[in-house]
């Protein structure tokens, strides 16, 4: 089963349409609360994660409905949340992060993939499927996946890029860690580690652990990663609420020859002190 529902600019006639006939195509349809800067697909594949897809308002296509033609293609941001998100309510999902961000006005002209995990570490499988259904159903672009995760998503986001990191242009984990066993593929896309050194919900030795491996077996051409002196868990969640945060992201592409790690953005203590503000 397939559930559908849109966060709708209601000027546009045409959503009203879709819903009703998206009701009779896959047997249910709502229509949830509007928001001002996004409209949001809501899917399912069986036995996977449930998922919001964000469309940033300029993408005026209706989904699953008829060939992009000319239509310009969209990076793809993968947001995986941390453990606090989990459940089976994926209005919890929305709470913060990438989505959140958006919503209070943050510019990030890409499609936004927001699974959500009912409990226990993130599948790097159940994650590619997603990403296969953003693939067929969307205009998105191949080439330009980002993955970024914070906490228990912090974890999934380099289990992931340790597994299909041919697929991920540049991928950011926040105070997390990884559950594999072998770190060698993390080193094929660009990679940006960052974690607080008063974190005490998951320890920065977490991070330092794949850091340090990395960088003993010689794999470490494309890593970057900084170690917040002071920074608690919490304040890394403010990563998501920087636009630089997104421009080094969108600053990569598979298409890159060689694929390096832009290390010319910076984001500083001082960054994140003032992410809100902004």
């Amino acid at each position: 089963m397939v559930v559908v529902s849109y966060f709708c600019n209601m000027k546009h006639w045409f959503i009203s349409f879709f819903i009703a006939l998206a009701a009779l195509v896959f047997g249910t349809g709502s229509v949830s609360a509007q928001t001002k800067n996004m409209s949001t697909l809501r899917s399912e594949i069986p036995g996977g994660y449930p998922f919001w897809v964000c469309k940033p308002l300029d993408y005026n296509r209706v989904w699953e409905a008829e060939e992009f033609g000319e239509e310009p293609y969209y990076p793809v941001i993968l947001f995986l949340h941390g453990r606090s998100l989990c459940g089976r309510d994926m209005k919890r999902v929305l709470r913060y992060g990438t989505l959140d961000a958006v919503e209070k006005g943050l510019n990030v002209p890409a499609l936004i993939v927001a699974p959500q995990n009912p409990g226990g570490p993130w599948n790097p499988k159940k994650l590619n499927d997603i990403l296969d259904w953003v693939m067929e159903n969307c205009a998105a672009d191949p080439e330009r996946i980002y993955v970024l995760g914070m906490s228990l998503g912090g974890y999934g986001t380099l289990d992931y890029v340790g597994t299909y990191p041919e697929r991920v242009a540049a991928a950011m984990a926040l105070c997390g860690g990884s559950t594999l066993r072998d770190y060698s593929r993390m080193g094929e896309a660009p990679l940006w580690i960052i974690h607080g050194t008063a974190d005490r919900a998951v320890s920065v030795n977490e991070s330092k652990k794949v850091v340090n491996a990395m960088k003993a077996a010689g794999n470490d051409s494309r890593l970057r990663y900084d170690w917040f002196a002071g920074s608690s868990h919490g304040a890394l969640a403010r990563m998501f609420y920087l636009q630089e945060t997104y421009d080094w992201l969108f600053s990569h592409s598979l298409a890159d020859p060689g694929r390096p790690v832009n290390r010319k953005i910076s984001i500083t203590k001082e960054d994140l002190r003032k992410a809100y503000k902004r």
